[in-house]
């Protein structure tokens, strides 16, 4: 089942994406994917629509989420496939991790303001679908808007990422909460686009493989719009070395911002076994 055109994270105007979840079912359907689901950050608001709108379209669907992690010093992203998107834990764990959103942003503000980019905080929340997750994508999407930078990478490049003018960190759930909050909601917990992480040593990227098993993390996201071929090979090498099925997903965000669309990706290499073999029994038809 390694050819299954699977997209397993995707993200709705529930949290920074700029598509409804009907919309999104609908583009996963006509660009051909074959197992969908919707991982908004932090969030599983949506998970009822895009569910009904799958089932409309005959496109089978795991429930999903994306959890922000702080690790040693980094923030990381768990998906969880194949949740209860009503189980009370999660859905308490997940207010818990988007709390303090709102400060974040406005001390982002604080800072873009002193290098003379005004009004970035009301600017930002008219980008925002669900105000409790406002993000540094909002601010992106501003400061695209303003002028101010040519696209959303290069407003990260130049002020949203660690050491620039509009960094701030935030501190998220632990990765063991988030891993338990996925296994406890009868889903499997997945490590996100793994190539994306700084970092600070090389063992550090191991330290984090092997917390995560040790918690019950059972994938990794091999196979992602952000990841190159090499990247690909590297992971699909480590999840062979760890243990770990493999999962594929765009990370799809908005058409015009994201590095691949729904459904544009390559397939799993055949050595490796895919997350959705392990969720047959949580795929909603």
């Amino acid at each position: 089942m390694a050819l299954l055109n699977a997209d397993l994270h995707c993200h709705s105007t529930v949290s920074d994406g700029t598509l409804e979840p009907e919309a999104l079912a609908a583009r996963a359907h006509a660009n051909g994917v074959e197992l969908w689901a919707l991982t908004d950050h932090d969030e599983v608001g949506g998970q009822h629509r895009a569910a009904a709108a799958a089932r409309a379209l005959g496109l089978p669907y795991l429930c999903g989420v994306e959890i922000s992690v702080t690790f040693a010093g980094l923030t990381v992203h768990i998906v969880g496939l194949g949740i209860d998107p009503d189980d009370a834990q999660l859905v308490q764990g997940l207010a818990a991790t988007r709390g303090g959103r709102e400060r974040r942003a406005r001390a982002m503000a604080e800072q873009l303001a002193a290098v003379g980019i005004r009004g970035a905080f009301e600017g930002a929340l008219r980008y925002v679908g669900n105000p409790e997750l406002i993000s540094r994508t909002h601010f992106a999407r501003y400061l695209v808007e303003t002028g101010v930078c040519s696209d959303t990478h290069e407003v990260f490049r130049r002020f949203l990422t660690e050491g620039k003018p509009g960094f701030v960190e935030h501190q998220w759930a632990r990765l063991g909460d988030a891993v338990r909050w996925i296994r406890d909601a009868g889903g499997i917990a997945v490590l996100a686009h793994p190539a994306r992480y700084a970092h600070p040593t090389p063992t550090h990227e191991y330290a984090l493989l092997a917390e995560f098993k040790a918690h019950g993390g059972q994938a990794l996201e091999v196979v992602t719009g952000s990841h190159s071929s090499a990247e690909i090979a590297r992971y699909a090498d480590l999840a062979l070395e760890f243990g770990l099925a493999a999962s594929r997903g765009s990370d799809f965000h908005s058409p015009a911002e994201s590095h691949c669309d729904l459904g544009a990706l390559p397939y799993l290499d055949g050595r490796l076994t895919p997350v959705w073999e392990l969720l047959a029994h949580r795929v909603l038809h």
